[in-house]
Parts: C-alpha cells; sequence; structure tokens
C-alpha cells in the first residue's frame, strides 16, 4: 500500500481545526465554570442546523452562514448558562450535579432541534472547488475552514492578553475567588466565555455539517474526542487545547492508515481518542497545562 504522506499530514491538519474549534471554547468554559458541559454538543448540532438554514434555505451563503450561526448559538450558550447553571451553582450544586443538568440540557436541546428541523439528515448543495497542491486534493471548503480556524485563533489570542475582558478571562479561570475580591465582575466574564464558547462550537458545526451531513447526532459524534482533547491540553488551558487538537488530529489519521493497512474499519479511529485520553488521565492528568501559560 502507498501512502500519500503529504496528504494524511494535510488531513491532520483538516481534522486538527475541527477539533481546534470545538475544543477551544468547551476548554476555557470547562475551566472558568468548573464543569464539564455536555451540551457542548449541541452547541455543534445547533450551529450546523443554522448553518444550512442560512446558506442553504436562506440562499446567503457560507460567510452569513457563518456569522449568523456564531451569533445565534453564542447567545443560546449565554443564556444556558444564566438560565440554568448560573442558578444551580449559586445554590450550592456540586460538580457532579452540574454535569447531570448538561447532560439534560443536551437531550432537550438535542431532541428540540430535531422536532424543528426533523430527524432527517440534510445535505448543503453548495459546490465546494477542489484543487490539486502538488500531492495534495483539496476543496475550497476545506480552504475556508483552516482560514478561519487560524483567523478565530488569532482573535481568541489577542482577546486573552489584549484586553480587558481577556484579562479577567484567565484571572477568573485561574483564582475566581481572587479576581471577585480584585472589583472584577466575575459573572459578567463567565457569560462571555459561554457566548464565546458557544459561537465557536457552532463555527465548527457548520463546517463539519457542509462537508458531511446535517443531523441531530452530529455534535454527539465528535463531543467524545472533543473532550479528549480538552483534557489532554489542560482543562481550562486555551493554548494547550490548540496543540492537543493537532495531535489527537494527527493520532486519528495516522492510526486510520494503520488501520487499513491491518484490514480494519477506519470506524475505529474514534477509539484512538479514548486511548490517548485514557493514557493521558493515568500518566499526565494536568496533560500538557504545564506547558503554556494557562488561559
Amino acid at each position: 500500500m502507498v501512502v500519500n504522506w503529504a496528504q494524511v499530514l494535510f488531513n491532520s491538519v483538516v481534522t486538527g481545526s475541527v477539533y481546534l474549534l470545538c475544543a477551544a471554547g468547551l476548554s476555557v468554559t470547562y475551566g472558568i465554570s468548573g464543569f464539564p458541559n455536555f451540551a457542548h454538543a449541541e452547541f455543534i448540532t445547533l450551529g450546523a442546523f443554522i448553518g444550512y438554514f442560512v446558506a442553504e434555505q436562506l440562499g446567503l451563503g457560507l460567510p452569513a452562514a457563518l456569522v449568523v450561526a456564531f451569533l445565534v448559538t453564542g447567545t443560546v450558550g449565554f443564556l444556558c448558562y444564566r438560565g440554568i447553571f448560573q442558578p444551580l451553582a449559586k445554590r450550592g450544586a456540586t460538580i457532579i450535579h452540574l454535569m447531570v443538568a448538561s447532560i439534560a440540557l443536551g437531550f432537550i436541546l438535542r431532541h428540540s432541534i430535531g422536532a424543528i428541523w426533523s430527524k432527517s439528515p440534510y445535505y448543503f448543495t453548495i459546490t465546494w472547488p477542489s484543487y490539486s497542491l502538488g500531492s495534495v486534493t483539496t476543496s475550497s471548503l476545506r480552504v475556508w475552514l483552516l482560514l478561519i480556524a487560524i483567523a478565530l485563533t488569532v482573535i481568541m489570542h489577542l482577546i486573552l492578553v489584549k484586553t480587558k475582558i481577556g484579562k479577567a478571562i484567565r484571572a477568573t479561570s485561574s483564582n475566581p475567588e481572587l479576581a471577585l475580591a480584585s472589583g472584577i465582575n466575575t459573572d459578567r466574564v463567565i457569560w462571555i466565555t459561554w457566548f464565546l464558547g458557544a459561537g465557536l462550537a457552532a463555527t465548527a458545526g457548520v463546517f463539519r455539517g457542509a462537508g458531511t451531513l446535517v443531523n441531530s447526532m452530529i455534535g454527539w459524534e465528535i463531543i467524545l474526542p472533543v473532550f479528549a482533547v480538552v483534557i489532554l491540553g489542560g482543562i481550562g488551558n486555551y493554548y494547550g487545547a490548540i496543540a492537543a487538537a493537532f495531535i489527537i488530529g494527527l493520532a486519528e489519521n495516522f492510526g486510520v492508515v494503520g488501520l487499513t493497512a491491518m484490514g480494519l474499519s477506519t470506524e475505529y479511529r474514534t477509539a484512538i481518542s479514548f486511548l490517548i485520553l485514557i493514557v493521558t488521565l493515568i500518566v499526565k492528568p494536568q496533560g500538557l497545562a504545564m506547558l503554556f501559560r494557562r488561559a
């Protein structure tokens, strides 16, 4: 079997970009809120459906779909925290209570989305021209994905290190009690973080839906590898999540080559993320956090 390693590397970057958009927001909201939000999967799903509605049913194209999906899903993320998780936290809910509440919220959102759009799959009909760069074949959709992932990564970095709200996010994530004592409005910081996190997830959902199909399970199908990225990168560590996303992307795509060589189904690629997750929890539970500044 002849392997086009350049294509494998490129596919790894594409996979890593999707995981990055999903995991960056989840990592920061996990770190700042103190619990894993499993409803993040439905933010991905909601973004995919809104993107489909705007791009296909309204005919406004991919750029408009990305903007609307980000804003609408970001608002839903803010409302979910403001209306559900914040009241629970203020009443002394533990991490288990909040996690179970997020699972319940995920079911509600998933079935609500299915009731609105039906559970039948939808497909983007936009034609994505293909390009060949040496031995690498790609499409305009993948180019869009890479450009948007780079742009949003840079924007998030600038927000975190150059703005007052970014510094407040980092302070609240590191030590919420000290941040509150320093005069930081931690509630507002968390609201903004949830808005940004859900918006990033929606962006990933649009690209994932445009590249495959859109259904009510599209977010759940990817959420466990995304959690593997978050844990490998270090919970609450934005820069660790960036590195971990591409590590998982590389591992999965190189794993596909290995599975194909052994005559096994490539559906087992998901198990690679779980294996990395288990090894990380056993060997280095803090993930890559020691290598990067906490953000």
